[in-house]
């Protein structure tokens, strides 16, 4: 019971230091759960089941004490840090803007997908899609290919702006490009075309 008490109080400490400075940063890893949600949605891959978290397991016999501490000192937390709780760093995808844009990419994409395969089109390093190759593409269909890029590169953009105003950070705008610009690559299938930091052509 000593050991417990004096968890309890080491947890009540830090509540209490939490207090002093909260610093608001661009949260990377949920912006990049974000991103491959939507990445996902796009380019019509399933997305995976949620793993186990650690915590998730059932308490073995002898817990029940500590676990009653341990709901206490959050109900402490709670009370004592508010604001900073309040102002924890997330990543919503939900609004309005955002879920128009993702249908009208997700309606694209099953156009672009014949040029992604013969790499007439390409992820840039920017975000974006761009004609690699245009020769792959028949003389017929160069201009509304040419119209499919600057329909997606118009949404693209404005969704990485959508989300950034949605969170209330319009400074985020670019590490949210930049996270999308990565996962659009490793979500994307085997055969499609990408470039690399340098802006060189590669085939994933």
């Amino acid at each position: 019971m000593k050991t417990l008490r004096v968890a309890v109080w080491m947890l009540v400490a830090l509540a209490l230091s939490a207090c002093v400075t909260v610093n608001i940063y661009f949260p990377a890893a949920a912006a990049e759960d974000a991103a491959r949600t939507i990445v996902r949605d796009v380019l019509g891959a399933p997305e995976g089941v949620p793993q186990q978290q650690p915590g998730d397991a059932a308490p073995g016999p002898g817990s029940r004490y500590e676990g009653a501490a341990i709901r206490w000192a959050g109900q402490v937390l709670e009370l004592l840090v508010p604001a900073a709780q309040a102002q924890q760093p997330d990543i919503s995808i939900r609004s309005p803007a955002i879920e128009a844009l993702r249908q009208s990419m997700r309606a694209r994409s099953a156009e672009l997908q014949p040029h992604y395969r013969s790499g007439a089109v390409g992820f840039t390093r920017e975000g974006t899609v761009a004609i690699r190759d245009l020769n792959a593409v028949p003389l017929r269909d160069r201009a509304a290919v040419q119209r499919l890029v600057a329909d997606e590169n118009n949404d693209r953009t404005a969704l990485y702006r959508e989300i950034a105003r949605a969170n209330g950070h319009p400074e985020w705008e670019r590490d949210i490009r930049d996270t999308f610009a990565r996962v659009w690559v490793e979500e994307a299938p085997s055969g499609y075309w990408y470039q690399d930091a340098g802006g060189a052509w590669q085939e994933k």
